[in-house]
């Protein structure tokens, strides 16, 4: 709590003590959201007790900016347990938020689809997730923010769920309800796994965004959660996926999501 708090106080020192209500996680090439948004963009390097971003296609920056007059901060980039960070590290700027008053969290990222209906730009809602990570960034001493045995019932909430697809249908973007498969990474998933994970009823498979949404969750925010499909994972394609790949799909169809969750924001009071 020292190191949050420390953390805290230098965000406020340098945004005049901003208070976001919502916050946004940017995936791999979306860093669209940001277009044409005035702010304060904080580098990562600069900030007390915080991890670097090291992958291509994450900037590396809290940006703080007002969305339909709301306080927001935007994370450009976040951290992957490939990267070779902790939980505890992984998970820290969602507790940051938390202090910071965050109430409502959007949680984005490039996923490859598993579900061969999919195609490549589809949006998919998480409905819900399976985590294959192998760790819970809950195991540990109990810090008393939340519940020792939180309900994973209703993680990714049915009140925003909803408001997506009213949103959506309001912007004529189309959208999906999919269950999303976390793995550690960094190495691309075999056939055979590919095919057990569909027969565990994921829809798309992905690196990250559930340890950030249980966290959360612990932590009582409202959670909204997206995968921008960007490829198709393997042996569900002949195509061999690669992270360039995924970088240009976020690029070209990257603002359809951003559109959403401008929207989504704009329609909470």
């Amino acid at each position: 709590m020292e190191k949050i708090q420390e953390t805290v106080d230098f965000i406020n020192s340098k945004t005049n003590n901003f208070k976001p209500r919502f916050a946004v996680i940017l995936g791999s090439g979306l860093g669209c959201f940001c277009d044409g948004l005035d702010g304060i963009n904080i580098p990562y390097e600069i900030i007390p007790n915080f991890a670097q971003s090291t992958v291509e296609g994450h900037k590396g920056e809290l940006f703080f900016t007002k969305i339909d007059n709301k306080d927001t901060v935007v994370m450009k980039g976040r951290f992957h347990y490939y990267e070779g960070y902790s939980m505890d590290e992984i998970i820290y700027p969602i507790r940051v938020f938390k202090e910071l008053g965050v109430e409502y969290l959007f949680i984005t990222n490039a996923a490859g689809a598993t579900n061969k209906n999919y195609k490549i730009g589809d949006i998919m809602m998480l409905d819900d997730h399976i985590n294959f990570l192998g760790t819970n960034p809950l195991i540990g001493k109990h810090d008393k923010k939340g519940d020792r045995f939180p309900s994973m019932d209703d993680i990714y909430c049915d009140e925003l769920k909803n408001l997506a697809l009213n949103c959506a249908c309001d912007l004529n973007i189309d959208i999906i309800k999919g269950v999303y498969l976390a793995v550690s990474g960094p190495c691309y998933e075999t056939k055979a796994e590919i095919k057990a994970y569909r027969t565990l009823g994921a829809d798309a498979v992905g690196m990250s965004s559930v340890p950030e949404a249980i966290m959360a969750n612990y932590l009582k925010m409202k959670i909204a959660a997206f995968s921008l499909i960007t490829n198709y994972a393997t042996g569900v394609s002949k195509h061999i996926p690669n992270h360039q790949e995924v970088l240009e799909t976020g690029q070209k169809s990257g603002k359809k999501l951003a559109d959403l969750i401008k929207r989504m924001i704009h329609k909470i009071d």
